[in-house]
């Protein structure tokens, strides 16, 4: 039936919890799974305007927000490492075959349709936080344009 599922996580418990339940699946159906962290792409421009759009930027300024940018994305990456590790360490003791991947993108639910396409994934299995009312209409949900974007089934853990 399925024969590559991906996990996208957020390193949330939610997350953790679904990657478990997808493993599991992924198992059961001798399937393998690719595991997905998306960070959002920032830009050079992006960084000085967010963090310090008072200031006149000159050489030395730039070069610390340089820097800092890069400093920003070696953390990223690191938080990245430590939520796929976790994913990786289930499949490991599931005996399911296992890829993970860390991507910047625009946004969350565009990264995670583009790598489900690139990586061959016939099912993305992912978490529902559960938001509702306000908070659930002002925060969004990957989950629900993932949902209402992808060609790819899409089964919601919640």
């Amino acid at each position: 039936m399925y024969k590559n599922i991906l996990l996208p996580t957020d390193g949330s418990e939610c997350s953790e919890e679904a990657a478990k339940k997808g493993v599991s699946l992924a198992k059961a159906l001798n399937a393998r799974v690719t595991a997905l962290y998306v960070t959002p792409k920032l830009s050079y421009h992006d960084f000085l305007d967010v963090y310090h759009p008072d200031v006149l930027w000159g050489p030395k300024e730039a070069e610390k927000a340089k820097k800092a940018l890069t400093d920003l994305e070696e953390l990223n990456k690191s938080i990245a490492e430590k939520y796929l590790s976790v994913i990786e360490n289930i499949t490991k003791e599931a005996g399911v075959p296992c890829e993970c991947v860390y991507i910047t993108d625009e946004s969350p639910t565009d990264g995670i349709i583009k790598v489900a396409k690139e990586k061959g994934c016939d099912l993305i299995f992912m978490a529902c936080h559960g938001r509702t009312g306000i908070r659930g209409v002002l925060l969004g949900s990957v989950t629900l344009k993932v949902l209402a974007h992808s060609v790819i089934p899409v089964l919601v853990y919640r």
